[in-house]
Formats: structure tokens, C-alpha cells, sequence
């Protein structure tokens, strides 16, 4: 496999897993289309193409010589120095999970689809957009000075091969999780938290002193409706969703990392937030989508934090 086809792969996983259903996206990207034909000429040029094609902007491929990819190293976050030892260890390609880059630039336009979960939870349309739009654009401002390309350049003068994926693998682990959920139906908190630990990435966690948390409510408490909004869409939310959510019916979130501004909000709103760990959560993503790559024959050298478990 070529990087190009590799990230083909992820994207069409990250599309079949999305929780806004297949049809929802490819509406998404056909609605790109249609802006980009009505756009003037001029404008057409300067339109970044990508965006007709993939509907995860934080995912891509950042660094590549054209050759197959036979050994990759995969992992969470990647360092100058992991770029090293990628070469070191004759690795063709650094598949990394967090955005890098461009991917990092855009991270924002992955964020969209948070509005579309929300509303499948009960709130109304109008307001998640509204509420989102203002997150987004702190999303925006906030990486705008970071330095983007520290790590793309780092590997081009390595001469190894970088690609990131994102949200495809958030959107992964998402539907993993509601769909053990969904399948368990538990009544109480606390079954929530016991069907997080019985997955391996989340009892390997658990070992390194990151365990699943409630960040507030009670194991005790019922769990009402259970909604999986602050898994997948780019970063965090808004901080103002909360009591929408709770008006909504909601009655328990899963997310895989919560500020503490959030926490407060969701508590005021009187709902339960499972916490299950982050760099956990994304190993699960990643080893669902490495699953696959593996069995096209690349071997998979686990780095940066990635919590290897395969389910070939």
C-alpha cells in the first residue's frame, strides 16, 4: 500500500463509522461540490480540492517519497526524536494520531459534525450550530499560532515518510463504544464503567494508573439516555451544551477528555460524564483502523503512547 491509499482507507473507515450515518455524509461532500462550482474563477484556484474528497481535514498525508509502505510506525503523538528512531528502526512511514501540519491548521473543519450528533440527541439544530460556530472559531484562533510544521518538517529532513490519522479514527472508537453500549443497555452508571474495562486498551490503561472516571454524577445514579457526543468532531465541544443536553432527555455523556469549565457546566446540568481515558480511547480507534492495514501485510511498530491490541 502507498501512503495515499492508506489514508483512502481511513477515510472511507471514518465515513462507514460516522455517527451522522454514511448518506449524511456524502450529502456533506456533495454539498462541497456544489460551493466549489459556484465559486468564481479566481476563487476555484485558491479552493483547496481536498475538501471535495474527504470530510476529515485533520487527517492526511504530510510527508511521502511514493514508495509502498511495508513497516509503519504508529502511534499517538510523535516527537523530532521518535522520527529518529522510526529511521533507526528501517520503518517506511509514521502513521501518528493528532493532527500535524495542515491537518492541525484545519483541525476546526472536523468539528462540523458535532452539530449533527447533538441533534441526534434532542437538540434542536439551530441551537447546537449556533453554540458550535462560537466554539469553532476558538478552536481556530487558538492553534492559529501554533507552529504547525515542526514535526513535517522534521521528518522531510529525515527523509521518513508522515501521515496523521484523525477524526477517521475518533469516528472509530465512537461507534465501537455506543455500539457496546447500545448492545448491554445498562440501567446504572456504574455498567457503563464495567463495560469500559472489560475492553483491553481501557484494563491496560487502568494498570498505568489512567483509569475510566466519572468526571461527575454517582455510579449509582441511572444512566437515562446515554449520549456519545464528546467522543469524535476534531476537540471539545462547546461549554455552553450542557443544559441543553439535559433538557434534551440526556442523561449520561461519554467523552474521552473534559476541561474543567466543562465539567462544571455538565454537572449544573445535573449529568453524569463517563471519562474514558484518552490515549486509550484513541488506541482503540487507531487499533481498529491498524486492524486492517495489518492484514494488507504492513507490520505495525507501536510508539508515542499507543496501547497496541490487535482483534485480527
Amino acid at each position: 500500500m502507498l501512503q495515499n491509499d492508506i489514508l483512502k482507507l481511513a477515510i472511507e473507515m471514518g465515513v462507514d463509522s460516522d455517527l451522522r450515518g454514511r448518506e449524511a455524509v456524502l450529502k456533506y461532500l456533495a454539498r462541497q461540490k456544489d460551493k466549489y462550482e459556484c465559486l468564481p474563477e479566481k476563487k476555484k484556484k485558491e479552493f483547496d480540492l481536498v475538501r471535495l474528497e474527504s470530510p476529515y481535514l485533520d487527517s492526511g498525508v504530510w510527508n511521502d517519497n511514493g514508495r509502498p509502505v511495508k513497516k509503519a510506525m504508529a502511534g499517538i503523538d510523535v516527537s523530532p526524536g521518535e522520527i529518529l528512531l522510526a529511521k533507526q528502526l528501517g520503518a517506511d512511514t509514521i502513521i501518528n494520531h493528532h493532527p500535524l501540519g495542515k491537518g492541525l491548521a484545519m483541525i476546526e473543519q472536523a468539528m462540523d459534525l458535532q452539530a449533527d450528533v447533538l441533534a441526534m440527541y434532542g437538540v434542536p439544530i439551530n441551537i447546537a450550530e449556533s453554540l458550535l460556530k462560537v466554539r469553532i472559531s476558538e478552536v481556530a484562533r487558538g492553534v492559529h499560532a501554533s507552529n504547525h510544521y515542526k514535526i513535517v518538517d522534521a521528518a522531510r529532513l529525515s527523509e521518513i515518510n508522515l501521515m496523521n490519522i484523525h477524526t477517521p479514527a475518533d469516528n472509530l472508537v465512537a461507534s465501537f463504544l455506543k455500539n457496546k453500549v447500545e448492545e448491554k443497555n445498562p440501567e446504572y452508571v456504574g455498567e457503563i464503567t464495567d463495560i469500559f474495562n472489560d475492553i483491553e486498551e481501557y484494563k491496560e490503561s487502568g494498570k498505568r494508573g489512567i483509569c475510566v472516571r466519572l468526571f461527575t454524577g454517582s455510579e449509582d445514579n441511572r444512566a437515562g439516555k446515554i449520549a456519545f457526543t464528546e467522543i469524535t468532531g476534531g476537540t471539545e465541544g462547546s461549554k455552553d451544551i450542557y443544559q441543553r443536553l439535559s433538557t434534551a432527555g440526556v442523561g449520561t455523556i461519554i467523552a474521552m477528555h473534559l476541561s474543567e469549565e466543562h465539567r462544571r457546566n455538565a454537572e449544573e446540568a445535573h449529568l453524569n460524564v463517563v471519562v474514558a481515558p484518552h490515549i486509550a480511547s484513541d488506541s482503540l480507534g487507531m487499533n481498529l483502523f491498524l486492524d486492517e492495514i495489518e492484514k494488507k501485510g504492513i507490520e505495525i511498530i507501536p510508539f508515542g503512547g499507543l496501547i497496541r491490541v490487535k482483534r485480527l
